[in-house]
């Protein structure tokens, strides 16, 4: 072993990497193996709580009349598999169109609501621009006290806003909790970085988009996936402020199916002849409406801690 080691170039060998759980802190004790058992069995047991009815959803979705028949209502084992539901669903209707309202809807709302939001979050987070505590001020008074229902629909039909899809954006743009945590994680950037940039020559709006922005990638993306789900999952503007049956998202057009008011078109003569049953076009509808959430979320769950944590301690 030491002749090998006294050659020219020649590297110890490595020793096997140990896992090892990160250090307690000295207050706290190390957990028993009851302790892990119990806190494993309460972890799957919240699990199962939380997956079994999106599992009974999922498969009522995609199981035939006769299954739901003999079932007599909601699927839990799976059988006789179809997938007529949802082809029928997207094959163009009421719901398609819904599903692409839904689409356009959060896709530019997002965007809107994220533009503002930045904006106003870098300007409150320099402590020189003028006027920028009354303008918190304003803010944070608004997170506790609101015009009602009332006004706000009458302020939207004096702007000629209803039947039309900017009243699904522009009254929700803007959340006061998520500027805040915005404007607390651009608080913790280094000052010195800005004002190197600044001394470059760089405007507010480079220093912004060149700088602040790619460091703030982790709040940035929890904040846009919080606006996103609500976008996606808002429902209460869409059967204020709409009449035309046409114009309403996918969640309204779900309610209408749960609710059985009305049949989608095209589907209506589908479920008379005994093609589909209701309860799978309602289940179906609803995987259409949880899905894209539950795609997204698990991409942006990195981002949780960092992003949340550091942005709302700070500031």
């Amino acid at each position: 072993m030491t002749a090998v080691l006294d050659k020219p170039g020649a590297k110890a060998p490595r020793t096997p990497r140990r896992w090892s759980a990160p250090p307690r802190p000295a207050w706290e004790e190390q957990p028993t193996r009851a302790g892990l058992a119990g806190k494993g069995l309460a972890l799957g047991f919240a699990c199962l709580a939380i997956l079994f009815p999106l599992w009974i959803v999922v498969v009522t979705s995609l199981s035939s009349r006769r299954t739901i028949d003999q079932a007599g209502g909601l699927v839990m084992v799976p059988k006789d598999i179809t997938f007529v539901a949802y082809r029928e669903l997207l094959s163009g209707g009421q719901v398609t169109r819904a599903a692409v309202i839904s689409v356009a809807i959060t896709l530019v709302g997002t965007l809107f609501s994220m533009t503002v939001s930045v904006l106003c979050a870098y300007g409150l987070s320099r402590s020189g621009t003028l006027g920028h505590r009354w303008i918190l001020m304003t803010l944070m008074a608004t997170m506790f006290f609101s015009a009602g229902l009332i006004p706000t629909y009458l302020l939207v039909q004096t702007l000629g806003l209803t039947d039309t899809y900017l009243a699904l954006i522009l009254p929700s743009a803007v959340s006061v909790f998520n500027i805040l945590v915005l404007r607390g994680f651009f608080m913790g950037i280094s000052p010195e970085l800005i004002d190197s940039a600044r001394i470059d020559g760089a405007g507010d709006l480079r220093i912004l988009w060149q700088i602040v922005m790619p460091l703030s990638r982790a709040v940035l993306a929890v904040i846009t996936l919080f606006y996103a789900v609500g976008y996606w999952s808002a429902w209460f503007n869409a059967s204020l402020y709409l009449n035309d049956q046409d114009m309403m998202p996918l969640q309204n057009v779900m309610i209408q199916l749960v609710q059985k008011q009305e049949a989608p078109v095209g589907l209506g003569q589908a479920i008379k002849t005994g093609e589909l049953s209701g309860l799978a076009v309602q289940m179906a509808v609803m995987v259409m409406a949880l899905l894209p959430v539950a795609v997204l979320s698990p991409f942006v769950q990195k981002h949780f801690r960092k992003g949340m944590l550091t942005g709302a301690v700070k500031g």
